[in-house]
Parts: structure tokens; sequence; C-alpha cells
């Protein structure tokens, strides 16, 4: 619960109106009830959030308001706003101690409001944050250092030596820090021998990692996740990789060892990326692209599409001369008699 006056200065906005009314929740406009937070984007959302029973409204910086409507909050960009009063209404949960069956070493270092729920494994020397939270059947390995206000979804592994900034939040099954796939390969007998893999996983501040999603440590040195990434449900980073600031990866993408995403760069569904690939800031990548070993991708906002990726409009018209050609472009679908 928060006054209006408190959620303006959360997200920067030019308050309008009288009311200075308490705010216990956002919700759609439809739901909206006499304590709630909504949100419009244009001309006809606002004139619909205006007239709904919600307390106040997000609304753009340029929106007209009637005299005398009630009250509303100036914002850029509503949406974000809408987002980020949305967290800061959540109410915190309350720390629920250690489990009866949880097993927790005697050398860990557990601070104050941690969770532990029921069969969770806490190993030799890991450190939980203030305020960590892990839900049921999680297993952090040996020296593992999870950061304040983490929160451990059911059922997920952290190898050990694994390292997390703050609020990062990882999804249930998810499996941090296991071995990377690396292996040296006898000429002679054609038997695999596997590289040392004894490096790290270093994962910033605010990541959130999707459900059954798995990251590799570094072989020899460190894998790392920056501030700020998102990562779908069943995305794969491989060994040594190094993932930029406020990267965004949808499902089922993979990522094979020693690839660099740099900074804002957003990646679709189903994306491939061979080893040692660079994908520059703020690249896109689309759905189902795939990215060869080795290859450079720059340019900030442009858009890569195909196997292999090249740029959209290269892309294009690869399907037009396909189309052209095999005559597919101009097939109706009637029966002729």
């Amino acid at each position: 619960m928060a006054k209006l006056s408190e959620i303006a200065g959360w997200v920067a906005a030019e308050w309008t109106g009288s009311s200075d009314a308490e705010i216990v929740r956002v919700s759609s406009i439809i739901g909206a009830s006499a304590d709630s937070l909504v949100f419009a984007e244009n001309h006809a959302s606002v004139v619909v959030a205006l007239s709904s029973q919600a307390a106040a409204a997000l609304v753009p910086m340029d929106a007209q308001v009637p005299e005398g409507a009630k009250p509303v909050l100036r914002v850029p960009q509503p949406r974000l706003a809408f987002a980020i009063a949305a967290l800061r209404l959540r109410p915190e949960p309350a720390s629920e101690g250690i489990h009866p069956t949880a097993i927790v070493a005697e050398t860990a270092w557990v601070a104050s409001g941690v969770s532990i729920a029921a069969h969770a494994v806490i190993g030799e020397n890991a450190h939980l944050g203030e305020g960590v939270r892990i839900a049921a059947g999680c297993v952090v390995g040996d020296g593992v250092h999870l950061g304040a206000h983490t929160r451990l979804y059911p059922r997920v592994v952290i190898y050990p030596g694994t390292r997390t900034g703050e609020r990062v939040v990882v999804h249930a099954g998810a499996v941090l820090g296991a071995d990377g796939f690396g292996y040296v390969r006898d000429a002679s007998t054609g038997e695999y021998t596997q590289f040392p893999q004894q490096g790290t996983l270093v994962i910033e501040d605010d990541v959130e990692i999707g459900a059954n999603t798995t990251i590799d440590r570094g072989a020899l040195e460190e894998t790392r996740i920056g501030r700020g990434t998102k990562l779908d449900n069943l995305v794969h980073i491989g060994h040594n990789c190094r993932i930029g600031r406020n990267v965004v990866m949808a499902s089922q993408t993979g990522i094979s060892g020693s690839t660099t995403v740099e900074d804002g760069a957003i990646l679709g569904g189903q994306v491939g990326i061979g080893e040692h690939a660079l994908i520059g800031p703020g690249v896109i990548l689309g759905g189902g692209a795939g990215v060869l070993s080795g290859k450079k991708l720059r340019g900030p906002g442009e858009v890569f599409w195909g196997r292999p990726a090249q740029p959209l409009k290269s892309y294009l018209r690869g399907l037009a001369a396909v189309k052209k050609l095999t005559g597919t472009g101009n097939q109706g679908t009637g029966n002729r008699d």
C-alpha cells in the first residue's frame, strides 16, 4: 500500500489531481477497483481509464485530461511506470525460517530473513544473503554465494562455486554452474577426454532465469551473465560465455561455448549460436536464427534472420527470389475445371 504521492516519486511522474488516495494494487482497467492504479497509452485507453473505478491512472505526458477528472500521473512511458509501481506495491513475503527437513551445513553463513523450505540442501561454506528465499527441494552447493533477496523456486540446483548478485530470480528446475560440454578427442583411438571444467559462473544483479534453463560454468575461467538480463524457459548457455547487461533471450535458445552476447541484444525463440561467435550490442536475432561458429554480427538495432543468420532485408530478398524461381508466389488456391 502506498499514497499516490509516493508512487509519483517512484516513477518520476507529474501528479495532477486533488486526491492523495491510498493505492493497494495495480489492475487492468476493466478489473479496477477504488484502491487500484491503472495505465493508458493512447487517447482511447485514457478515456476508458478515466471512466473506470480506479483511484488513479498513469497516462502519457501529452494526454488530454478533462477538468475534474480522477487523479493522473503523467509519465513518458506509462507501461514501464505501471510495471515499476507493481513491483513496489507487491508485499515482501515474510520469512518462514528454516524448515525442519532442510539440511544446512554447519559452515554455511545464513543472514537474517532467510527462508529455506522443505528438503532443501545447503552445502559447506555457502553464503546466503539477507532475505534469500529457497524453495522446496533446491540444492545449493559448497561455496555458493547468493546475494541479498535472491529467490530460488523449487528444485533449482546450483553447483559449487557459483555466485549470484542481488535480487536474482531462478525459476523451477534450472541448473546453474554444471560442467561445460568440453572434450578432447584422441586422434588415434577416437576416445574423448573431458577438458578441465573448473571455472566459475557469475550472475550479476537483477537477472531472471527461466524454468529448466541451464548455464554452464567456465572451463578454466568464468561464465558471466550481466546485470538485468532476462532468460526465458529452456535456454542453454555453454561454458565461457559472456552475456552482457539487459539482454533478453526467448525460449529454446542455445548458445555454444566461448560466445559473447553484448549489452541490449535481443534473441528470439529457438535461436542457435555456434562457439566463439559475437553478437554485438543491440543486435536483434529473429526466432529460429542460426549463427555460425566464429561469426560476428554487429549493428545496434539491426535485425538478423534465417539459417545462417543474415540481415533481414537480405533474408526477405532471398525468400522472394525462391518464390519467383519456384512459382509458389503466383499459385492460387482455387480448383480448375
